[in-house]
């Protein structure tokens, strides 16, 4: 389900009138500073029909494909990962976490993160990318 700019913002607000409920008087005293902001986690595997997605070509699909889209900044973590393919099999594979924060009102950024996802499923025959959005408190 994708969401639209509107119901997201919507549903952001209604998020941080919860808040103080929620966690209490320590959560009142946090810094003005802090911002809610969107995190977008996309989840990268490494097995392709034939062989694996080198750190090399990973690297460069960020360098090419993601880093021109979000400039501002991104995480990379790497750890191992499984899941179960359409045909009920087991995958277990080296996988690549892409870690994007940004303020909801970002221009484009949806559209980009679905670009990304479609382009390496393409590029490195992927079934699947997973995406995980969540909002995050945010301070620098």
């Amino acid at each position: 389900m994708t969401l639209g700019r509107r119901s997201f913002l919507t549903a952001a607000a209604f998020f941080l009138t919860l808040l103080p409920q929620s966690f209490g008087a320590e959560t009142a005293r946090r810094p003005a500073a802090a911002e809610v902001w969107v995190r977008t986690e996309v989840y990268f595997g490494s097995n392709k029909p034939h062989g694996e997605v080198t750190d090399a070509e990973f690297n460069s699909f960020i360098d090419s494909e993601v880093t021109p889209l979000f400039p501002d900044g991104l995480t990379l973590l790497t750890g191992a990962g499984q899941f179960k393919n359409s045909q009920g099999e087991l995958i277990r594979e080296k996988s690549h976490l892409l870690i994007l924060l940004y303020p909801p009102q970002t221009q484009d950024a949806n559209r980009n993160i679905q670009f990304i996802r479609e382009r390496y499923k393409k590029i490195h025959s992927q079934e699947s990318v997973l995406r995980v959005d969540s909002f995050s408190f945010v301070s620098f």
